[in-house]
């Protein structure tokens, strides 16, 4: 059966997203609204799930320096979260089929100096961040930017077809995909020749492979990763995010996140969480930026505010 569904599932995805890359530039603000709110109605499931999460986050957040949304329920930062990803996926359609140079012309790059100072001990460097605006629009638009390919660290698809096709549209800007499943020799080779790897540090774990971490006022466990291959290889961690300011995305660079000198698990921990603030700032400022749409909190128990 998979024979047969696998390349259907494939060439269905590839005349979608070829749908929505020929559509014109100045279309994909409305249109991608459009779609937003259809998304919304036909998964709503994890519109629910959504608008769960941020009714939960929302007291820790409206008490946050950073909070000055003028949104103020749950439904309405979620309607403007699924906009927000029907813009995403318009744009990361055209992306994909290689026409998204004016997209990538309209980002704007905030604190590109710290990504010099990080380049500049020559170790490799690791990109810390999240499910954070469009975050395939970051690694495409930083790799043409400076000219500096990334590794970008994914899951595998299931299906080999659409596997192969997405990593082909993902190479267009000269990236790379280093799949989880084995990916930690692969990430020590790109930081040893002076690459640089891109993680995200919002995915829910399991307890094995995670620390517990406090995100949003409630217990989660997070990846120690990008902490571990830091301590290990010595590259400059740097966190990096987008967001979007109307019609255009842009891009934050921050200096250099520094290790703590404890190497026991409670240090570990410690540094895990810090730069778990940092996804945490972001959601609090940018709240329909955020993928809230995913479990972040399972298998953490009850909330810890």
């Amino acid at each position: 059966m998979k024979r047969i569904l696998w390349p259907a599932q494939t060439a269905l995805f590839y005349l979608l997203t070829l749908a929505g890359a020929i559509l014109p530039a100045s279309f994909i603000q409305p249109a991608g609204k459009a779609v937003g709110g259809l998304m919304a109605l036909l998964l709503f499931k994890r519109r629910r799930i959504a608008i769960d999460n941020i009714r939960r986050a929302l007291p820790f957040m409206k008490q946050h320096p950073a909070w000055t949304c003028p949104l103020e329920t749950p439904e309405e930062i979620a309607r403007e979260l699924f906009r927000h990803l029907g813009i995403s996926l318009l744009e990361t359609c055209r992306l994909y089929h290689g026409r998204g140079d004016a997209i990538i012309s309209s980002v704007e790059i905030r604190g590109s100096e710290n990504f010099e100072r990080a380049r500049a001990h020559h170790k490799g460097i690791i990109f810390v961040t999240g499910h954070c605006g469009n975050w395939e629009l970051l690694a495409l638009a930083f790799s043409r930017t400076f000219d500096a390919p990334m590794s970008v660290v994914a899951r595998r698809q299931n299906n080999p077809y659409l596997n192969t096709m997405v990593e082909t549209m993902r190479l267009h800007y000269n990236n790379k995909v280093i799949y989880k499943d084995g990916g930690l020799r692969q990430m020590l080779g790109v930081l040893k020749k002076d690459g640089i790897i891109g993680i995200l540090g919002d995915q829910a774990v399991f307890p094995e492979d995670g620390t517990l971490i406090d995100v949003l006022g409630r217990k989660a466990w997070a990846t120690k990763a990008q902490v571990i291959i830091g301590r290990k290889t010595g590259a400059p961690l740097v966190p990096a995010f987008i967001h979007r300011e109307g019609a255009k995305s842009v891009i934050t660079l921050y200096p250099e996140y520094e290790l703590g000198s404890d190497t026991s698990d409670e240090g570990i921990q410690r540094d895990v969480q810090a730069l778990s603030r940092y996804v945490e700032n972001f959601a609090v400022a940018h709240p329909a930026d955020w993928y809230w749409v995913h479990r972040r909190w399972k298998r953490a128990g009850e909330p810890s505010c």
